[in-house]
């Protein structure tokens, strides 16, 4: 996947979310526009090329400085968001290392 891509889908309202992302958002409080705004300033940390569903990757974007991590793959021709969470203690010592 290219982040480039993700972030146009994104921008022009081309992705859904899978039931497991939405109650991971809710369970973090996270809005909707704090995902999209995460997936917009984004990077891919992971790549995974076929999880048995497809290929899809691991995002950490920011929103508001709160760092937020994406499971990303594809729904068609949208992007798909497979979970969505804070990457926060005891899992993660920083957005970018697990601990």
């Amino acid at each position: 996947m290219k982040i480039e891509e993700i972030k146009a889908k994104v921008r022009a309202n081309l992705y859904v979310y899978t039931y497991h992302a939405d109650v991971e958002r809710q369970a973090d409080g996270l809005t909707f526009t704090q995902v999209e705004e995460s997936l917009i300033s984004g990077e891919i940390l992971e790549q995974y090329p076929d999880t048995g569903r497809g290929e899809s990757c691991l995002i950490l974007g920011f929103a508001s400085n709160l760092p937020i991590h994406t499971v990303g793959g594809w729904s068609g021709e949208k992007v798909a968001i497979i979970t969505v969470y804070i990457p926060d203690r005891p899992k993660f010592i920083n957005p970018r290392t697990i601990g």
